[in-house]
């Protein structure tokens, strides 16, 4: 039976004693820390270095805070990121969500809790990566489909046609010569020809069609 690697973990916290709180409990719960960050734009920059499995982010750093962090991580290495804050609120929760975050957890994070969360990061963050490419494909669709759109152009309504010279009635006083209308309103192009009732009719010393 394979044996599972432990999850790799990065901390960003600008505590020094709340980081070290963390990293102590990492390692009581079987986890790997593979760095500290003090702040969210260290965090993004060692994320895209180290690739960890997760983040445990403060959401209160200075430069750029956690949830700015997550939001930079997401768009330049998709990682798990759990926040970590002394501040629990449904605003919070809606902006966490916003910017791609798996979990967040109430400080001080107790082992359970944290062996806890990093489990449901991780299991979340597969189907958001999932969820977050099949919305691309479908933007992608979506764009392909109004391009194509945009280049149709088609004919509706009544169109008023001479039923002797067949010109075309652009508005009440003047009339326009059928295939020019068609080239000029259509992506088809008009090429002229004979039908065999015409060539019948206008060339009878030719005989046949």
């Amino acid at each position: 039976m394979e044996t599972r690697r432990p999850p790799r973990v990065l901390v960003a916290e600008d505590d020094y004693l709340v980081s070290e709180t963390i990293a102590h409990v990492l390692k009581e719960i079987g986890c790997e820390l593979v760095g500290t960050a003090a702040d969210g734009r260290q965090a993004a920059e060692m994320v895209c270095a180290l690739h960890p499995d997760v983040v445990l982010m403060d959401i209160r750093m200075p430069d750029v805070d956690g949830l700015e962090a997550a939001r930079n991580i997401q768009e330049c290495c998709p990682t798990p990121v759990i926040i970590l804050t002394a501040y629990e609120s449904k605003e919070l929760v809606d902006r966490a969500s916003e910017t791609g975050v798996s979990a967040y957890l109430s400080k001080p994070p107790v082992a359970q809790e944290i062996d806890r969360a990093i489990t449901i990061a991780l299991a979340r963050h597969g189907d958001l990566v999932a969820l977050r490419h099949a919305n691309e494909e479908l933007a992608a669709k979506n764009a392909a489909l109004q391009d194509a759109m945009e280049e149709i152009r088609t004919l509706r309504g009544i169109l008023p046609l001479c039923m002797f010279c067949k010109k075309v009635r652009i508005d009440e006083d003047y009339w326009q010569q059928v295939d020019i209308y068609i080239n000029e309103h259509t992506d088809a192009e008009v090429s002229h020809g004979l039908c065999p009732e015409c060539y019948a009719e206008h060339y009878p010393d030719h005989g046949g069609s």
